[in-house]
């Protein structure tokens, strides 16, 4: 009896507030909420939610047309899949594509012998994925890839440090960072970025087990946190863990708001438990928990962060990268995420006095490029986004994939 009146009470405060909020969600959906969210879990108002945060639900769509006029110039073309750029101190880059090459562009061309080819396992959404260069590139010339392995029969996710040679033009293998990461043929994250602290932060996603996510002793479903070398910091949240942020389903965007803070993009899901939709974007610091399994929504949880922005369409987000340039002065300070599915851009900005509240967003090249994979800031001042859609789900044109720069 009394669960069936804490149920009760539960359904009836579901009620209300879907009366009073567009946030919430249709009552066909919390038919989907396990028993386990049923006693934790609570919709959240878009206004103010239990634990004080705000959630905006964008319930139909994706958001308004953006206003502001740009220009989307065409860097290289004839790449496959580019997952993920990394630029040199000349402004050249690095590019991974899915297959398992490392490509160089170099004064705005594109060589065409590879710098490097990695054997990966390909299928699905895994092979090669992120790339970033350290720190000190300039001296020591070490980039890092993400890729999926074969080790001993069997497929795991590891990033490993690589040396470009002084030409650029080759690279060879230095030293495996992290290892065993699990894999999957989705749900695979991919995206490392160097982060202000000059830690290595690395995006994994669930690999098809929602609950390891919630595992603080399973690398899937989390934001990792290593040095250059490999080693746990001694800051971590959790002891000895490379552990940074747990609760992901499948993260390939996320950038920093200031030191301690990131913004964080995550898959939604896709059928599993019942549920579909709700791509969400959250900010984060350490030992945060996203919620993902138990929370997928605007809602709240007790210890788990409610999302700042939830998308009931799905995106799917891509690589995500604050606006730092000059060339679009009204996009600076906000969060630009690449869409795959949706094939747009998404603006992002944020109320300056509650930096976790969405102060409005915009669509921009609507299904002008198709699948956008990849957004990240150059040393120029200018947004960088890659296209991705000759990755099995897009329209793959005779000049492949390319990589854009967005200006005025």
């Amino acid at each position: 009896m009394k669960r069936t009146n804490t149920l009760t009470r539960k359904l009836l405060f579901s009620m209300v507030l879907l009366g009073l909020s567009a946030c919430n969600l249709p009552t066909t959906d919390s038919t989907n909420i396990n028993n386990q969210e049923t006693q934790t879990a609570q919709p959240v108002s878009q206004q103010t939610g239990s634990n004080n945060q705000t959630c905006t639900l964008v319930d139909s769509g994706f958001g308004s047309q953006g206003q502001v006029k740009l220009k989307a110039e065409e860097v290289v073309t004839g790449l496959e899949v580019p997952w993920g750029i990394a630029f040199l101190p000349n402004q050249d880059m690095l590019v991974t594509e899915r297959p398992g090459r490392v490509r160089l562009v170099q004064g705005g061309k594109l060589i065409p012998k590879p710098v490097a080819t990695i054997k990966v396992t390909e299928t699905g959404e895994d092979g090669l994925l992120g790339i970033a260069t350290h720190p000190n590139f300039a001296e020591n010339k070490f980039f890092y890839l993400y890729y999926t392995a074969d080790r001993n029969g069997s497929q795991v996710n590891r990033v490993e440090r690589w040396r470009l040679s002084q030409d650029g033009l080759s690279a060879s293998a230095d030293r495996v960072i992290v290892d065993n990461i699990p894999v999957a043929q989705f749900h695979n994250g991919g995206r490392i970025r160097f982060g202000p602290d000059g830690m290595l932060y690395i995006g994994t996603g669930d690999a098809r087990e929602p609950q390891s996510s919630q595992d603080v002793n399973s690398l899937a479903g989390k934001i990792l946190r290593v040095t250059p070398d490999g080693q746990v910091p001694q800051d971590n949240p959790f002891g000895k863990s490379p552990v940074y942020i747990s609760g992901i389903r499948n993260t390939q965007g996320f950038d920093w708001r200031d030191t301690s803070t990131l913004w964080v993009t995550d898959h939604g899901p896709s059928g599993e438990l019942g549920r579909r939709g709700h791509d969400k974007l959250s900010l984060a610091r350490a030992g945060d928990n996203l919620g993902w399994p138990t929370i997928y929504r605007c809602e709240a949880g007790e210890g788990l962060v409610t999302p700042s922005m939830v998308w009931r369409e799905a995106l799917p987000p891509g690589g995500a990268a604050i606006y730092t340039g000059n060339s679009i002065p009204e996009w600076k300070g906000s969060l630009i995420i690449a869409t795959l599915r949706s094939q747009h851009l998404q603006r992002v900005a944020f109320n300056p006095q509650s930096p976790q509240q969405v102060e409005r967003h915009e669509v921009y090249l609507q299904g002008q490029y198709g699948r956008l994979r990849e957004a990240i800031m150059g040393p120029d001042g200018e947004l960088y986004v890659t296209t991705s859609n000759c990755d099995g789900r897009g329209n793959c044109p005779a000049q492949q994939d390319k990589i854009l720069r967005i200006t005025r």
